[in-house]
């Protein structure tokens, strides 16, 4: 088992440094994707990782989307050889303090994904926080399950064998609709899932990379095609609930 950090970066110079700096004590390589960022952003996000020599910066020249940028480092770091990659985003939301707790799941159980489950403070945007519940229950009905708890967390540890595996058979979203699409498409596969409580944050001058209008009708039609998908795979989906391999723990 062999773990890298993946940041995916679209315009998030100004704290990408701070980002860079909280993981330098996991002694772990640190993928960070340039998603075609500005010039004046490209400018701030190679001089932030210039500071750690633990940090690969790959430059995307156009921009593909969140999505794209991680399935770009997914391929990287194959081809580098890891097994697993800690997903973190560039903006200092999550809590890298619990980063422990998602290594002992994995490595307990190398073949599950292990995705942060949000916990919010006042920060959160009500309209965000409503919509998440909205996909949350879109997602139990393309799972046929309640064993998901979250499906919008950036925050996760990815297997990259069944990932590798995934990607090879289905062209995924490449923007916002990525995170919710290859959970839902990787429990299809069987892959098992741990959850972990976090701490998750809105800084006060954090900038968003969503596009209100363009992501959440993508959001749409991928919530179309998986509905579909689950009418295809009902039988096994409702069968897997006799053993089933989530796991959640606070």
């Amino acid at each position: 088992m062999s773990y890298c950090f993946l940041i995916p970066c679209y315009n998030h110079g100004t704290t990408l440094s701070t980002t860079l700096a909280s993981l330098k004590d996991f002694d772990l390589p640190v993928l960070v994707i340039d998603d075609g960022s500005s010039p004046e952003q490209a400018v701030l996000i190679q001089q932030a990782c210039d500071q750690f020599d633990y940090v690969q910066l790959h430059v995307k020249k156009v921009n593909s989307g969140k999505g794209g940028a991680v399935i770009s480092g997914m391929l990287l770091a194959l081809e580098q050889g890891f097994s697993h990659i800690i997903q973190v985003d560039a903006d200092g939301q999550h809590d890298i303090n619990d980063v422990p707790k998602l290594l002992a799941k994995s490595k307990a159980e190398p073949k599950a994904l292990v995705s942060g489950y949000p916990i919010y403070d006042d920060s959160v945007p009500k309209s965000r926080l409503y919509g998440r519940y909205l996909t949350h229950v879109w997602v139990w009905i393309e799972t046929l399950s309640l064993n998901i708890p979250d499906s919008m967390c950036g925050f996760r540890i990815y297997p990259l064998a069944s990932c590798q595996k995934l990607l090879k058979r289905v062209k995924l979203g490449r923007y916002m609709d990525f995170d919710v699409e290859i959970l839902v498409r990787l429990y299809w596969q069987g892959v098992p899932m741990s959850f972990q409580q976090t701490q998750v944050i809105y800084p006060e001058d954090g900038t968003s990379n969503f596009r209100a209008l363009q992501d959440n009708l993508l959001i749409s039609w991928m919530h179309t095609r998986l509905f579909f998908g689950m009418l295809i795979r009902s039988p096994l989906l409702i069968a897997r609930q006799l053993f089933s391999n989530i796991h959640y723990e606070k």
